[in-house]
């Protein structure tokens, strides 16, 4: 089967949640045989591990992308007229139009894989070769709309009205694409009700198929920590400049933080990830806050060896946290929020910590740098659930039953 594979960051090396999934999607598809032609956005600092990509790709071809505040402000400015969500006049690329074309006028593709929303734009429309179109799957992350909806709970006065008009957009868009799509792939049973009422809030009737696949590790590679028993150092990370990521972590700092110094002065609090925002980076230069921003690392392993606990603390976001998963693979203890558990099969105080109340947050974590016993059981029953439930092998299974049903092929 001819897949071709529309993504809007190059996965390799996967060092984000995006990156993550979106590598041992296309692993397991050329695993099981398939042709992949890769259609990516890339980014100047990505150029060097193209060759990477291409070692499970039959093409790859790649569009440069760059970010501006003063470019998003006029895609901003453009979406309020054309109406379509921010982020898909922001990544509406001609030349990836044009690439889609060009390969479907000129090759038998059997499935367009459109990775995150806003590729799915560059599915349609599209030239019809030899009397038959490509199947269409939606591979939705997220449900998009969910995430700035929960934004605009904690945004400032001046945006929640833009945050209200784009859930609204974004929510009659995501809509659209799962209805016009033969197939979508959800990454958790919330998300999938979250798309169906997307569906019912714009009057669209009829079955629309989603799965649910959930996003997995590569648990053979990622290996148990040897811990530091006396650590008392706590771990966070995440792509930065993501606003839901910086949100949560901006609320660690200062609401949760302070109250666990209080009663282990001696903590410390790491924050691994690439562009810290400048309020971070103030705060780390401080050498009485006991916080150290370290920016992009390339190897996690000795951060969460150092580490006594890794904190998720998300208030926004949709989806599935990747680094809960990366964490339990490492045998390391985590401790979250309701929302950043979502969509992880996690049972609180047996393989995860889940307190949502900056108190009841501080309380957690305290718990587990005090508790050795605490903290080796939860380490020992996470790294079991990723072995058990959220290994690629296991979790990408699923995508056989989706493809076929579309082409009454088996993936694998």
């Amino acid at each position: 089967m001819h897949i071709l594979f529309l993504t809007q960051i190059l996965p390799f090396p996967p060092t984000s949640g995006p990156k993550v999934k979106t590598w041992h999607v296309l692993r397991y598809l050329a695993d099981c045989g398939h042709k992949i032609t890769l259609v990516s956005f890339v980014r100047p600092e990505e150029v060097p591990y193209v060759d990477e990509v291409k070692k499970v790709c039959a093409a790859v071809h790649t569009v440069p992308v760059g970010r501006s505040k003063m470019a998003d402000l006029y895609y901003f400015l453009r979406s309020q007229v054309t109406g379509r969500p921010f982020l898909v006049e922001r990544d509406d690329l001609s030349g990836v139009r044009s690439l889609v074309y060009q390969i479907v006028s000129s090759q038998a593709v059997d499935v367009i894989h459109a990775d995150q929303l806003t590729m799915a734009q560059f599915a349609f429309p599209l030239p019809v070769r030899s009397g038959r179109k490509p199947f269409l799957v939606f591979d939705a992350h997220n449900a998009v709309w969910t995430i700035t909806e929960r934004m605009k709970e904690n945004a400032a006065f001046y945006l929640k009205l833009p945050l209200i008009l784009e859930t609204k957009r974004i929510m009659e868009y995501e809509a659209r694409i799962v209805r016009d799509f033969d197939a979508t792939l959800a990454v958790t049973e919330p998300d999938r009700l979250a798309l169906l009422n997307a569906l019912h809030q714009q009057n669209f009737e009829g079955p629309v198929p989603i799965s649910v696949i959930p996003i997995g590790v590569d648990t053979r590679l990622i290996k148990p920590v040897q811990q530091v028993s006396d650590s008392l150092n706590i771990l966070t990370m995440g792509t930065l400049y993501y606003p839901p990521n910086a949100d949560g972590i901006r609320w660690f700092i200062q609401e949760v933080f302070p109250l666990i110094r209080q009663q282990v002065p001696a903590a410390k609090l790491t924050i691994i990830g690439k562009s810290p925002p400048k309020d971070f980076l103030k705060l780390a230069a401080n050498p009485e806050s006991g916080i150290v921003t370290t920016g992009f690392v390339p190897n996690l392993d000795p951060y969460f060896a150092e580490s006594a606990v890794t904190v998720v603390p998300v208030r926004a976001g949709g989806g599935m946290r990747v680094r809960i998963l990366e964490a339990f693979a490492r045998a390391v203890p985590v401790v979250t929020t309701t929302v950043g558990a979502e969509g992880i099969d996690a049972r609180p105080g047996v393989e995860v910590s889940i307190a949502d109340s900056p108190s009841e947050f501080a309380s957690a974590v305290i718990r587990i740098l005090q508790d050795k016993e605490l903290r080796e059981r939860l380490a020992v029953n996470g790294r079991r659930l990723a072995e058990e439930k959220y290994d690629w092998h296991v979790v990408l299974k699923e995508l056989d039953n989706v493809y076929h049903e579309l082409a009454g092929i088996h993936s694998c």
